[in-house]
């Protein structure tokens, strides 16, 4: 008798029990029919993501930054050298991933938001398709961008983290982010309303902050699935190093601050001049004195950036570990990736909302069982996250998908992947090839301005802007004619 999949609650889940003539008739069924009772089923999904993380974790070659099991977690799967978001901003991102759809051409993401409706209705996202194909779905945490998050894409209700409305304490605080009374003391106002520094060192356990009661929440499903009848899409989506920088305390003291490497380009890049990133961090946060050029306040940034990102892969390792000790670590493909890139100070730049390499480019590891230590240096983009775990499973490929399939150089390290990307971003688009990204930017009149072309063979810290340069004149008309087709022919 299949054991049926009861909601996540508080209480202990349901015990189907058999009768002993019922079990005994039941196994001389199965061995009359040389069947064996071990279930054999798809490949179950752990679907990870990590909001603003960017390919500074260990296994990217980034020494300084303490990452063991993201870094194990690559090890035993693939990691993607040169994989890209297709839009540098959180909701416009993961409308794209999770329906495979770049951000211009067949559809438009409505307001570079993920909404229920991101896309038409006849694109399913994801979770979606794997649900209406025999996949219980679930999703926990920052998932898609708003709270609602697409309820016909799971097989029960998004689940959030539960909030605190302690007033003497956090009253500066509508997401519960700060735990620490201390932080009390520093706020500003915003709108109506006040906010807390962009930073927490409290001393607390993983479970004060929402990131490890979502992970909790997840390693509860990862239990309660194993004794289920169907595979699973579980969907884990951690918050942190999303502002503010708050983390455990143990995780700050893992580092010395003045041991941290900073950026060594802070300055403006040659023949640049309408470079932004995002201001999130002075606008919306407390205690940002020396934003964004003081070299002191590069230091503790960056230093609680490092916190927080090691605080989530403490919590991805007890993801692991759950797997591991309910017996599902052998058929279950684990996805971790990062919404997009995030500036540490390059150019003197917080944040991300430009199409710098830096806020385009973000980290992608697939563990995919049988397959071990790969280090993949192919172009990829997030599109192709979708008709991969397709391919993976056994399912058909929806025709509106726009991405490509990575199990071929999952299988065929050497072979060759794609020519170019297509990113988007407001009224910006780019297009990255091994050596080039270019950018043009639409006018009111749908014609383009050419912005910029950085060469990353000579200059991968994008330091000099060459589109005025009469030498790459050729360069420049090949890829806004291949941007330009790709994008808007179709």
């Amino acid at each position: 008798m299949p054991q049926k999949i009861t909601p996540y609650s508080t209480n202990n889940p349901r015990r189907i029990i058999m009768r002993p003539g019922l079990i005994t008739f039941t196994l001389l069924v199965l061995i009359a029919l040389g069947c064996s009772s071990e279930k054999h089923l798809p490949p179950n999904i752990l679907f990870i993501s990590v909001d603003d993380l960017r390919p500074e974790l260990g296994c990217y070659g980034v020494s300084q930054i303490i990452t063991p099991n993201m870094d194990r977690l690559a090890k035993e799967g693939a990691v993607f050298l040169n994989s890209y978001a297709n839009v540098p901003v959180c909701g416009a991102s993961r409308a794209s991933l999770l329906t495979g759809l770049r951000p211009a051409g067949k559809v438009t993401l409505r307001g570079y938001k993920c909404r229920s409706d991101a896309s038409a209705a006849e694109f399913k996202t994801l979770p979606e398709y794997l649900k209406q194909n025999g996949y219980y779905t679930i999703s926990n945490g920052k998932m898609m961008h708003v709270q609602d998050d697409s309820p016909q894409a799971w097989s029960e209700p998004a689940w959030r983290a539960s909030t605190n409305r302690d007033a003497s304490i956090h009253f500066y605080n509508t997401y519960d982010d700060w735990v620490n009374p201390i932080s009390g003391h520093n706020l500003k106002p915003f709108g109506r309303k006040e906010v807390g520094p962009f930073y927490e060192s409290a001393d607390v356990a993983d479970e004060a902050y929402h990131d490890g009661q979502v992970c909790i929440k997840t390693i509860d499903d990862i239990k309660r699935m194993a004794k289920s009848d169907k595979p699973f899409f579980l969907a884990c989506g951690f918050w942190r190093p999303h502002l503010p920088f708050n983390a455990p305390k143990n995780y700050w003291e893992l580092y010395d601050r003045d041991k941290i490497n900073l950026a060594n380009n802070r300055f403006k890049p040659k023949n640049l001049t309408n470079l932004h990133s995002s201001q999130e961090l002075l606008n919306k946060y407390a205690a940002n004195e020396g934003f964004p050029t003081d070299e002191n306040f590069h230091k503790l940034s960056k230093h609680a950036y490092y916190a927080s990102v090691s605080y989530i892969d403490a919590l991805v390792g007890k993801l692991m570990q759950a797997l591991k000790e309910n017996g599902l670590e052998e058929n279950t493909i684990v996805v971790l990736w990062g919404d997009h890139g995030f500036h540490l100070g390059e150019h003197n730049l917080w944040g991300k909302h430009n199409m710098m390499n830096v806020s385009l480019k973000a980290p992608l590891l697939i563990k995919y069982p049988g397959k071990a230590g790969l280090r993949l240096t192919q172009l990829t983009d997030f599109i192709d996250i979708y008709p991969t775990l397709c391919e993976m499973v056994n399912l058909p490929i929806p025709e509106h998908c726009e991405g490509k399939s990575l199990q071929n150089i999952i299988e065929n390290p050497t072979m060759e992947h794609k020519d170019a990307l297509f990113m988007a971003y407001g009224n910006k688009y780019s297009i990255k090839t091994k050596q080039y990204l270019y950018t043009a930017q639409m006018t009111k009149d749908s014609s383009f301005t050419k912005i910029m072309l950085f060469d990353h063979k000579r200059d991968p810290q994008e330091n000099i802007n060459v589109l005025a340069n009469p030498d790459y004149k050729s360069v420049v008309d090949q890829l806004h004619k291949k941007l330009y087709s790709t994008l808007f022919e179709k």
